[in-house]
């Protein structure tokens, strides 16, 4: 048994919180809101997974002190701007080693550093014992009705990767390991990107033919970005790859197909995320990848449309005419270059 605090009571973070209460562990879940702290105690957080009943050993605080105290494994499931914030309260709060275990997928804008690299940026490494990756194609809705799941614990520290494996891996939650922090990181953000896109074009009526075009060369964009920024291509050929991509842009529980295909039936940005009412990283992200894009001199055609779309007021369709009038080339142009 091991003692582990989650940090962010939204879906994912709840999800998790249910696997490691099923698994045994000393577990507890922070929120900063103390409503929501006793509903989860009450065994269920409705806004997030609803008519799900929670595990009685999974227990919530809203108290920061507690939450830090309680573990020395730290499980952070807060959306991608709000990483170096939580991460500079637990630090104040620290007294000893922790392992930590991010489970969120976005780039940081203007910075363009991924989230492991933020967290080493606000706690200090006298105060980390390592930093892991979990990533995959995980839906929080499928997860707490244990239907078989799959993702990655991705670490250059294999013992590391090994105990983030053993302490969530269960009979419908099974992890592998990787060791490619950069290619993990880079798959699971940048494919909120291409389920944005994929999501327009179903909004826009396009049909499986276009959704089948955007997720293959969208999948070209992804890895030639993350090669040139150091990963394996081989990662980009797994589940926090291609695997995370399939499930994030075919499936409805996808926040970021959802938000994409309003967008494509005409609302504007604002309107998507009011109407939703929750984080959806793919439009923060689209900004990041712009920008490293530009930086590392690497064509991404999907993301640079998206981009137009969501922050120049370029409009969905005139997007899409964008992109299918390029210069025509060789499709395995990709696959030539990565090797």
């Amino acid at each position: 048994m091991e003692k582990v605090t989650v940090f962010g009571a939204g879906s994912w973070g709840t999800a998790l919180s249910y696997v490691l209460a099923q698994n045994g562990h000393d577990l507890l879940l922070w929120t900063h809101r103390q409503d929501q702290s006793d509903e989860i105690n009450q065994h269920s957080n409705e806004r997030y997974l609803k008519g799900v009943r929670l595990p009685d050993s999974l227990k919530a605080t809203a108290n920061l002190d507690e939450a830090v105290a309680h573990a020395d494994i730290f499980v952070l499931a807060v959306p991608t701007k709000a990483i170096r914030e939580v991460s500079r309260d637990i630090r104040e709060r620290m007294t000893k080693k922790g392992l930590f275990v991010h489970v969120s997928k976005g780039i940081e804008p203007d910075s363009l550093k991924r989230i492991s690299e933020m967290i080493r940026e606000e706690i200090p490494a006298e105060l980390i014992e390592e930093v892991v990756i979990l990533s995959g194609p995980s839906h929080a809705e499928e997860v707490v009705q244990e239907h078989p799941t799959t993702v990655t614990a991705a670490c250059e520290n294999t013992q590391a990767a090994n105990r983030v494996q053993d302490l969530f891996m269960n009979s419908y939650f099974r992890v592998y390991t990787n060791t490619d922090v950069i290619g993990v990181e880079i798959g699971g953000a940048l494919k909120n990107i291409i389920a944005l896109a994929v999501g327009i074009t179903d909004g826009l009526g396009y049909g499986d033919n276009a959704k089948a075009a955007i997720m293959t060369r969208g999948l070209a964009e992804i890895a030639r970005l993350g090669v040139k920024m150091g990963a394996t291509p081989l990662t980009f050929s797994g589940l926090s790859g291609v695997g995370d991509l399939i499930v994030t842009c075919t499936s409805v529980h996808s926040r970021n197909w959802q938000a994409g295909n309003m967008l494509g039936k005409g609302k504007s940005v604002d309107e998507v995320l009011a109407e939703m009412g929750m984080v959806v990283e793919g439009i923060r992200t689209t900004k990041a990848a712009h920008q490293l894009a530009a930086e590392y001199k690497v064509p991404m055609p999907i993301t640079e449309a998206l981009y137009a779309v969501l922050f120049e007021g370029v409009k969905p369709e005139n997007a899409v005419e964008e992109l299918m009038g390029r210069m025509k080339k060789n499709e395995m142009e990709d696959l030539i270059d990565l090797l």
